[in-house]
């Protein structure tokens, strides 16, 4: 996703080059949304991405500790489960008798929505007194998420100060620093550094502490506020088996996806999953939408509040300026503040989406199926109406029968599928695609947003059903008209078509998406799940990278395992096709891809990225991160769930009082057991013995549908 056009950039010596995205591979990231802070190793923030954030603004730009004429040598950091993070680091020299370090400085870190906490310790296990002279230096700019992604950053803001005291403010938002006790020396430099300073006396066996805090607050309060209480909107699954990767991706996703929940200010009960940390921590439609659906095998609470949040802002009116449209679900959401510079970008609330309204049908449809109640989802007919009305009057500009996307405005995205960027559409030649762009994945989404809202209609006893399935049914054999191509390999679904109609021949991961959509046949789907699993004949492979589905095939010309979408791996995209190839018959395929997802999962501490580098597994063991991905990022995390969801096969049915499930799991996943999964408010568990053979337990009162590899 991408709010401009991604400006690529480096990030060295803690400072980044003006103009350039800074990095944030290495970067330690806590969060509790909308609040988040980023640090280097060390703990320290010093330039680049750094920061205590809050809603979209830097309060703190820099806040680093020091002591003075002594090395602080970093030694590690350690994550605790409820976010917070302790770094240390030796202060050699201080109070040694022997070749040990003796004394530690502790710099222990909390954030929560609105605060930024951290604790100093200073350890001292010599047998001498140490002392020394702590400073802490912090600094503010203020800047907006747009000017530090940007890597244009604003100037430094004067603070405020009093003892043990600093504040930042331009008017919108306000940031207020206290030391607890207070410093023995304070003062502020020519550039609004503010240094406080302690003299410090630290016997033997003793330790020293001081408390930093950082509240920021916005005027007119958050956008979208943290939860009024914090409680569990899914159940938290607890895996075994003898494989612990996935047991442990679930854990960590759990943990990071609590930490990204957002609520409607116009109804603060009302939920939804923030895209992702640091630069999307706001209310995206289609990110939305993904997460919450992936959740669904873990209970409705997100989806509902994800359906209603948009729905309060579907659109109404024609309005070129936004892509705003009647019956069209938005793309996000942001702060209506033009940065001091005049750096531009996207309308505070923007519409330029071609996914999110077929995506928000498909999720009231599934919710429904896994246990929303049915009020709730009878009270999201008129606009689950609307959102069909936009598919079929504005959608289709031309009238040629397919949904696409153009830029009306001249500074929205150039791109408006879930590969967003302006180079993520693009012909194997390398050639870029020029809009109007109908993407094959969105015609997917169509289809089955309009096979399920004709189902929807008729379990309501609303009118439209026959019609909405003549619509779907047309566009599946329009779809295998104009988009299926061939090259020396055979048949495949183009990406897209441009604006002449050209299929663009792109061998691309979106192929993936029209898995389980019901858009493909049983042969076509045989034949996108060869290209997805495809080894290729290149040095570097094809479609799968041994660690995940690469965005663009390695032959292509346009392929970068460093492109945004042009030849990295997103996990959210990878797992989709692992569901789509599932519900196709193709287990074992299925199967093989989550093997390689774990494999990545492991290797990022189980906080899967946004992204990360389209590298083949053969040639490297390790996946490399691509630079300025966020972590954590929604819809990764929550990829751990529809992954766990697709190895057993679960599809619901709560009107019905069934859930459909496979006979057996993919190779390799034997032994595999889940408890505290729910279906219409009830938890049941799934397991599979030493041969596969998958049991649901807890279900007394549902059927129980095994369903066979030959698909669904």
């Amino acid at each position: 996703m991408e709010a401009t056009v991604k400006a690529h950039g480096d990030f060295a010596g803690g400072q980044s080059v003006p103009g350039l995205q800074p990095f944030l591979h290495d970067a330690h990231l806590s969060l509790a949304a909308p609040s988040l802070c980023a640090s280097g190793p060390d703990g320290a923030l010093r330039g680049g991405a750094d920061g205590f954030y809050h809603g979209d603004r830097r309060v703190l730009s820099r806040l680093e500790a020091a002591v003075e004429a002594v090395p602080v040598v970093p030694i590690g950091a350690a994550t605790g489960p409820e976010g917070d993070v302790v770094f240390r680091a030796v202060l050699r020299g201080l109070a040694e008798q022997t070749p040990d370090p003796a004394v530690v400085l502790e710099r222990s870190r909390a954030v929560s929505p609105g605060r930024l906490t951290e604790r100093y310790t200073v350890r001292n296990a010599g047998g001498r007194t140490a002392r020394l002279r702590l400073s802490l230096s912090a600094a503010s700019d203020l800047a907006t998420m747009e000017q530090v992604k940007s890597g244009r950053p604003a100037a430094p803001v004067s603070p405020r100060t009093g003892p043990g005291e600093a504040r930042w403010s331009d008017g919108a938002i306000s940031g207020t620093l206290t030391l607890n006790p207070g410093p023995d020396e304070q003062l502020t430099g020519p550039d609004g550094t503010v240094t406080m300073a302690y003299l410090i006396e630290v016997p033997p066996g003793t330790t020293w502490h001081a408390e930093l805090r950082c509240d920021a607050e916005h005027r007119d309060g958050d956008l979208f506020p943290a939860p009024p209480k914090a409680t569990r909107w899914w159940s938290a699954p607890e895996v075994t088996g003898p494989d612990r990767r996935l047991a442990h991706w679930i854990s960590r996703s759990d943990r990071d996806l609590f930490r990204l929940v957002l609520s409607d200010p116009l109804q603060p009960e009302d939920v939804f999953l923030a895209a992702g940390a640091p630069w999307y921590l706001t209310l995206f439609g289609r990110d939305a939408l993904w997460s919450a659906r992936m959740l669904l095998p873990l209970g409705t609470d997100v989806a509902a509040g994800t359906l209603r949040t948009l729905a309060r802002r579907q659109g109404t009116a024609h309005v070129p300026a936004t892509e705003e449209q009647p019956g069209k679900i938005l793309h996000e959401v942001r702060r209506d503040e033009p940065a001091p510079d005049g750096t531009t970008s996207l309308p505070p609330s923007y519409y330029g989406t071609a996914d999110a309204t077929p995506l928000w049908l498909i999720l009231l449809y599934d919710a429904w199926r896994w246990g929303m109640p049915e009020s709730e989802v009878a009270a999201l007919l008129p606009h689950a109406e609307a959102a069909l009305n936009w598919m079929e009057h504005c959608a289709d500009a031309d009238g040629d029968g397919f949904l696409e996307y153009a830029d009306s405005s001249g500074a929205g995205l150039s791109n408006q599928g879930w590969k967003d960027s302006s180079d993520g559409i693009r012909f194997r030649d390398g050639r870029p695609a020029l809009a109007p762009i109908a993407l094959s994945e969105v015609q997917a989404y169509a289809h089955e947003a309009a096979v399920k809202a004709a189902a929807l209609l008729d379990a309501f006893a609303r009118p439209g059903g026959e019609q909405w399935r003549r619509w779907a049914e047309g566009l599946r054999e329009r779809f295998r008209t104009h988009f299926w191509t061939e090259d020396d390999t055979g048949p495949y679904p183009a990406v897209a078509l441009d604006r002449d109609k050209r299929r663009v021949d792109s061998v691309a991961s979106n192929m993936g998406h029209l898995l389980g959509t019901g858009l493909l046949g049983p042969e076509e789907s045989a034949r996108v799940a060869g290209r997805l699993t495809d080894a290729g004949d290149t040095a570097d492979g094809g479609m799968d990278s041994g660690f995940g589905l690469r965005t663009l095939d390695a032959s292509s010309a346009g392929f970068n395992a460093l492109g945004y979408h042009t030849g990295s791996v997103w996990p959210h995209d990878t797992a989709i096709a692992v569901h789509g190839l599932a519900r196709a018959g193709r287990a074992e395929a299925a199967g093989r891809l989550a093997t390689g997802l774990l494999g990545a999962a492991e290797q990022f501490g189980y906080r899967l990225p946004e992204l990360f580098a389209g590298y083949s597994r053969d040639r490297q063991s390790r996946p490399a991160p691509y630079p300025a991905s966020c972590r954590p990022q929604a819809w990764a995390a929550a990829s751990s769930v529809l992954v766990l969801q697709s190895l057993f096969g679960l599809e619901a049915d709560v009107p019905a009082r069934r859930l459909r499930h496979a006979t057996r799991v993919p190779s390799g996943f034997e032994g595999l057991r889940v408890r505290h999964l729910r279906i219409g408010g009830r938890h049941f568990d799934v397991s599979a013995d030493a041969e596969g053979r998958v049991e649901v337990h807890g279900l007394a009162g549902f059927t129980l549908v095994p369903v066979h590899a030959t698909g669904w």
